[in-house]
């Protein structure tokens, strides 16, 4: 049971780097158009998630590489989360934007 819970543990901790990677990305992304400083905003962002992502994943695999293997799917699943979420968003926005037209 405790192995178990060990896994799962590392499964949502997959979700949490996931999600703050390609949610950060999307925040760069729109942000790019109106900087003044492109390269750098993309470099420093580039630098911080994926140090950020690299450093998490160390932490969860401990001493067993099974947790590292629970987490990557839950990487994989906040991928598919933040996508879904940031295209409904841009298709509202969107769509009031073409309604004010």
């Amino acid at each position: 049971m405790n192995e178990f819970m060990d896994l799962m543990f590392s499964l949502l901790a997959g979700v949490l780097l996931g999600l703050f990677f390609f949610a950060g990305l999307w925040w760069t992304v729109r942000k790019l158009a109106s900087s003044k400083h492109v390269a750098l905003l993309f470099l420093s962002s580039m630098l911080l998630r994926t140090g950020i992502v690299v450093l998490g994943f160390y932490f969860i695999l401990g001493d067993d590489w099974l947790h590292l293997l629970a987490a990557l799917p839950g990487f994989i699943i906040a991928r598919i989360i933040v996508t879904r979420l940031t295209r409904m968003a841009d298709q509202s926005e969107n769509s009031m934007t073409a309604g004010s037209l």
